[in-house]
């Protein structure tokens, strides 16, 4: 099967690769109809997330086809659609009964410290990605959900790790009824926190991005924009505020999320701006929220801790645990109450996916997030009926 492959920083491939098979019981195997490309994927590719080995399938969001089931696997049979969560977890655990999934301490044969997903760094498991035409579901029992025809690809392979993240940012940040939110970074993530915080009722949502087409869907959603490359975010927000500053910040960037200039070589470590976490703690008003879920890799210190501590700031981070949102987060898309595929400004087929990456890589202009359709099928967004091309 052909497969996008990992081989060192700015090296990747689309590769022919051993098709998966069952492992355990708790596996199924999926047929692959669509995958996507993360910010988290470029941060590997760039190496300014070091740890992933050469040969590693990348990829962590993907819906499919269930193929084969491991015996252990009661709820799910051939045929079955699928969204898989980005995250692996076992189910049975203390931290998954807390319905914390991506703390699971089973997951990871590598030990409970590090969230297991796919397509990752060595410490996040041995867990090949989903970019690829087929793949291993390990407790696929409880990652992989059911997806209802009303629920067509486009907008479920947003399911797999855009917008639970996006819903647990805005869960994290204790969003009430009339708040003012601002929303750090106007990718795929800060999109679909902004339509996560107007179904918190926020009273006005600040978008803060230094990228003219992120803003512009970014205020066709109703918020209130602020390009960081020209304006100081803090000062504007405060200004806007009457001085006080927003009740809640979602930080939705991370590390290395954008370059001051583009160097000559893609895919190099970029300068990061100092905007994210210092920028969040200027404009939240005191006793705030600060919710983060812009990735940050061990090790990472630029942070004013004083001047929380001066300000009664609350600060919640951390992995996503999919799992928790992902059945509401079907019933509110098959509902119509939201509508994750108007982010989607890209589908191309699997074969273009290198050069998919370059363009993300680069920000042009019309990349916000990228669908990847493997080559040996297609499908109908209105009632999931899968057509061999």
């Amino acid at each position: 099967m052909k497969a996008v492959v990992f081989h060192g920083q700015g090296d990747i491939r689309i590769d022919d690769v051993d098709q998966p098979e069952i492992a355990h019981d708790h596996d199924a195997i999926i047929e692959v109809t669509s995958s996507a490309i993360c910010g988290t994927d470029l941060h590997f590719v760039r190496g300014s997330m070091p740890g992933v080995q050469n040969g590693k399938i990348l990829g962590h969001e993907a819906v499919g086809i269930v193929r084969e089931t491991g015996k252990a696997v009661r709820n799910l049979r051939e045929g079955d659609r699928v969204v898989v969560g980005s995250t692996i977890a076992c189910g049975y655990c203390s931290y998954c009964r807390a319905s914390y999934y991506s703390k699971c301490d089973n997951a990871n044969p590598n030990g409970p410290e590090n969230t297991a997903f796919y397509g990752g760094p060595k410490e996040a498991g041995p867990f090949q990605g989903l970019q690829a035409e087929y793949a291993r579901i390990p407790y696929a029992n409880v990652g992989a959900v059911k997806l209802p025809d009303e629920v067509g690809d486009d907008d479920a392979i947003l399911l797999s790790d855009i917008l639970p993240t996006a819903y647990f940012a805005a869960d994290m940040a204790s969003i009430k009824p009339g708040h003012g939110v601002a929303v750090l970074g106007c990718g795929p993530v800060g999109q679909m926190a902004i339509a996560c915080a107007k179904l918190y009722d926020a009273g006005r949502i600040f978008a803060v991005d230094a990228e003219p087409s992120r803003l512009a869907i970014a205020r066709k959603q109703g918020a209130e924009v602020i390009d960081f490359s020209r304006e100081d975010p803090a000062a504007v927000v405060k200004e806007l505020t009457g001085g006080i500053g927003v009740d809640c910040v979602i930080e939705a960037i991370g590390v290395d999320a954008y370059k001051s200039a583009h160097p000559p070589k893609q895919w190099a470590k970029g300068d990061a701006p100092q905007m994210p976490l210092a920028g969040a703690i200027e404009m939240v008003a005191k006793a705030g929220h600060i919710s983060v879920v812009g990735l940050y890799p061990e090790g990472f210190k630029d942070f004013d801790f004083g001047k929380a501590f001066g300000k009664n700031v609350t600060i919640r981070m951390g992995d996503c645990p999919h799992r928790r949102y992902l059945p509401k987060l079907v019933r509110m898309v098959a509902s119509g109450m939201l509508h994750p595929s108007r982010i989607l400004t890209k589908r191309l087929p699997f074969t273009d996916a290198v050069d998919a990456y370059r363009a993300f890589d680069t920000h042009e202009e019309g990349w916000l997030k990228v669908e990847l359709v493997p080559s040996q099928v297609r499908r109908t967004a209105e009632k999931g009926v899968l057509v061999t091309a």
